[in-house]
């Protein structure tokens, strides 16, 4: 029974090698010696196993995520979102439908994509072209506000930088309302960064759940199932580790994907988790097809607060049904259905979806000691890092 219990202490607590040293002690029954070893571990011996939600991660801290400021006008993230650039787009665009003359059409703001938009901006009428950038300069003063407010609080503190992810950084657009906020941050006199994930935005949600675990962990296999869950779309897919050409996980790629639009479709939670788990079926027969090894994880970047048994806290309120129910939990959900892979017991790691889009960005962003991610999209995600080590540690 010692033994047991140091081992899960030494699997939260020690590096490998000292794990060996504490377990060892335990089995002797010499509980002096395994004290002493597990006393003398500092923060950057410790090694990260995989937790849903967890604060602390293999390459960095997670500081605080999914926060939340309110005011007498509402929420202040929701001032950054797709849908506040939309109620942008639409005021601009009022004065010149009482005139009967609006330059970008007849359909809504909301329905214009983010192609249609790009193309106006650069090919359009110059007065179609004109609205779109109005909209662009208020939308970028409403991020610097949202950053502002952001940097006040304790947990921001000191941020040096900050990567942009999410749909709207995808689109021209968006990624001019994110250089303009830059300016505007630097000319108030603000040291700040902006930087943009690199990686495509339906790619970049998959990609992150890679560093939610340590790549030993990952070492003999050549994939991993990773899950993006959105307030309109879904994505499930592989990721390709490529280990043998980078043990940081700065090479992994998605192997094959598949996106769903739920937010196209009424239907319940219970549906949509089934569909899910049929998504992520198909891609371990697509696994076995193509002779691609999967390790028995799935990684899942979910919005909300994740509690530790994986089951949503709170911030879920864009998904189909109710997913904050304490009778509800994902993991064990996909568990049921999908007990194994390739063999061995399926374990599952969910973290918060902004935090997972964050950690996609680690190539470009563990040359900053603080820093943090916001997610333009259905909402405005967010969450602050400091980093741990450098990835190639």
């Amino acid at each position: 029974m010692l033994a047991r219990r140091v081992y899960y202490a030494a699997q939260g607590t020690a590096s490998i090698l000292l794990s060996i040293v504490i377990l060892s002690a335990a089995n002797r029954g010499d509980c002096a010696l395994a004290a002493k070893a597990m006393s003398v571990m500092t923060a950057e011996d410790r090694p990260v196993l995989s937790a849903h939600g967890a604060k602390r991660l293999p390459s960095v801290e997670v500081d605080c995520y999914n926060l939340t400021i309110k005011d007498e006008e509402g929420f202040i993230g929701d001032r950054a979102s797709r849908g506040a650039f939309h109620a942008i787009l639409e005021k601009w665009r009022e004065p010149l439908r009482e005139l009967g003359a609006d330059p970008l059409g007849d359909k809504a703001s909301e329905q214009l994509s983010k192609k249609q938009l790009d193309k106006l901006l650069a090919e359009g009428h110059p007065e179609a072209g004109g609205i779109v950038h109005s909209a662009i300069e208020e939308f970028a003063q409403a991020i610097v506000g949202v950053i502002k407010r952001f940097l006040k609080t304790a947990n921001w503190r000191d941020t040096q930088a900050i990567v942009f992810g999410g749909g709207m950084r995808g689109s021209r657009v968006g990624e001019l309302a994110i250089g303009r906020a830059e300016v505007l941050l630097k000319a108030a006199g603000f040291e700040l960064e902006l930087e943009l994930i690199e990686h495509h935005p339906d790619e970049a949600g998959l990609i992150g759940t890679a560093h939610l675990m340590p790549s030993w962990i990952l070492e003999g296999f050549d994939g991993i199932l990773s899950v993006d869950i959105g307030g309109t779309n879904i994505r499930a897919g592989i990721l390709e580790m490529r280990l043998k050409k980078a043990k940081d996980l700065s090479k992994t790629s998605v192997f094959a994907s598949e996106v769903w639009r739920h937010g196209d479709e009424k239907m319940k939670r219970d549906e949509a988790v089934a569909h899910l788990i049929e998504m992520l079926q198909d891609h371990i027969a697509i696994a076995e097809k193509k002779d691609l090894k999967l390790a028995p994880v799935i990684g899942i970047g979910c919005p909300g607060r994740i509690r530790e048994d994986g089951s949503i806290e709170a911030g879920a309120q864009n998904l189909p049904g109710n997913w904050e129910s304490s009778r509800f939990n994902l993991a064990d959900c996909i568990r049921a259905d999908i007990p194994r892979i390739g063999g061995h017991e399926t374990h599952i790691v969910i973290h918060n979806d902004a935090v997972v889009q964050g950690l996609s960005a680690l190539p470009i962003m563990q040359k900053y000691d603080r820093w943090g991610v916001l997610t333009i999209g259905t909402g405005l995600g967010n969450a602050r890092f400091t980093s741990r080590r450098k990835q190639s540690d």
